[in-house]
């Protein structure tokens, strides 16, 4: 079977017609097939949802139970059959319960990696690459400028500032989902065991990690009453970007601002969000990772979606690999 016949680009999302079913649809459909938990990635009102246990769960807990009409938990590396079409989820490394999905018919297999990272992390399955005819790759990070530093020496540099400046409280922007808790996790593998304090929008989510063994070590709100800024001096805060533009913020003593993300390879980014010590830790993977996985999958076809994709494109023409822009449309950075 042709490539383009067993998945294609459609407004929804990429469609599988001799299966019937989408990936990562952006349009409520009959039958989704999600790879990870983001919201760009994981919406509601699909009347069929198909992913791991705890995309699943993440998808209840941020869109509510009712999220979807019925809901099936795939096992990694189990093949199920739909309308004759077999698919399976494979570790991707981007968020917990994040899953690469391979679909396979007629002879052809044809690899959508959702968000996907190469670099270790403690809380979630590590990517595993997959031998395919096509290699749907994201490219978030498509661009040869975007090489990540260790995570590990990222977190050394809050915790140097943190023993520098013991007056001032720490905030760290990190998203919601996977960003805070492995943020959490590295400080926890740093040695830092001290009460990490977390914005009301991350107590679910980090509860439901340290259900799937993820341990965060001592956590409490980030609750600053009245006359008790000096509560927090030396203190580590962690919390969505979103609040860290509002008054919550402010109620901290003179909080050092860092956020935790690879768009902070970008300098004009860090000053525009007003951050004082960017922290270069992504969940997506960076150039040089993008281009080792592609070697790995031994994919002759290679199709890249939401980011920089043209120039992935282009390095796949200069290396013979056949490669394309499928210019979907609706998926964001919100795990970066």
């Amino acid at each position: 079977m042709r490539a383009r016949d067993l998945l294609k680009p459609r407004p929804e999302g990429l469609y599988c017609p001799p299966g019937d079913f989408f990936i990562d649809p952006v349009r409520p459909v009959d039958r989704a097939l999600i790879t990870h938990g983001h919201s760009d990635h994981a919406r509601a009102g699909h009347s069929h949802v198909l992913a791991t246990r705890e995309t699943l769960d993440i998808m209840a807990l941020r869109c509510g139970e009712g999220f979807a009409g019925a809901t099936q938990a795939a096992q990694l590396g189990e093949t199920i059959t739909i309308n004759g079409v077999g698919v399976s989820f494979e570790p991707a490394g981007h968020v917990l319960g994040s899953a690469q999905i391979l679909v396979e018919h007629g002879g052809t297999r044809i690899v959508a990696s959702g968000d996907y990272k190469r670099s270790a992390d403690p809380t979630c399955d590590p990517f595993v690459p997959i031998r395919c005819d096509v290699f749907i790759t994201e490219a978030t990070f498509g661009l040869p400028v975007f090489r990540h530093p260790p995570a590990a020496d990222e977190i050394g540099k809050l915790l140097k500032s943190v023993r520098q400046f013991p007056e001032r409280s720490h905030l760290v922007g990190a998203y919601a989902l996977g960003k805070a808790q492995r943020v959490i996790r590295l400080l926890r593998d740093a040695g830092y065991d001290e009460t990490i304090y977390i914005h009301g929008a991350l107590a679910r989510l980090c509860a439901y990690y340290e259900s799937r063994g993820v341990g965060l070590g001592p956590l409490a709100p980030a609750t600053v009453e009245p006359g008790a800024r000096k509560d927090f001096a030396g203190a580590i805060v962690v919390g969505p970007p979103s609040a860290f533009a509002d008054r919550w913020a402010r109620r901290f003593p003179d909080p050092v601002a860092c956020f935790a993300s690879g768009w902070m390879r970008i300098r004009q980014r860090a000053r525009q969000r007003g951050v004082e010590l960017p922290l270069i830790v992504s969940d997506h993977a960076d150039w040089d990772e993008l281009v080792e996985t592609i070697e790995e999958t031994e994919a002759a076809e290679i199709w890249v979606t939401h980011g920089r994709e043209e120039a992935l494109v282009r390095w796949c023409e200069l290396a013979g690999i056949s490669g394309k822009a499928l210019h979907l449309v609706g998926y964001e950075d919100e795990g970066d």
